[in-house]
């Protein structure tokens, strides 16, 4: 298995292709929206760029929870409830959602994954296989 600053380089590479940033803003701490300015179109192609590099693949949904943030029974007046904190949880084990929990509103959330998640989610999709 690679080691963890292999797997950031290549996801670095993967996120400057699709993003067209410049390397040096790829920082673990970055966040994929607000600070790279990931739309939505650009995760499918981050998505398949992932897959390439590293052998694996990532199921819709799996790394960008979508349905979660859009469903009724998890949102309420746009804001995610505890039940839909515990649905990200299961469903990202990655990402550290001690902010977006503090202020769960749904368009809160884009600013929640960052580079560093991607890497640690690289990391539990290699393991597992």
């Amino acid at each position: 298995m690679p080691s963890r600053d292999e797997i950031f380089e290549k996801v670095k590479t993967a996120l400057v292709d699709a993003l067209g940033v410049d390397e040096d803003d790829v920082a673990p701490s970055a966040t994929m929206v607000g600070d790279l300015g990931a739309e939505s179109i650009d995760f499918l192609d981050i998505v398949f760029r992932l897959e390439k590099a590293f052998g694996i693949k990532i199921p819709r949904g799996e790394l960008f929870p979508e349905e979660v943030l859009s469903s009724a029974d998890f949102v309420v007046n746009g804001k995610v409830n505890a039940a839909g904190i515990e649905a990200l949880k299961a469903r990202m084990p990655f990402v550290d959602l001690a902010k977006f929990e503090a202020n769960p509103m749904v368009q809160n959330f884009a600013n929640t994954l960052t580079v560093e998640d991607m890497v640690r989610y690289v990391q539990m999709k290699l393991a597992a296989n």
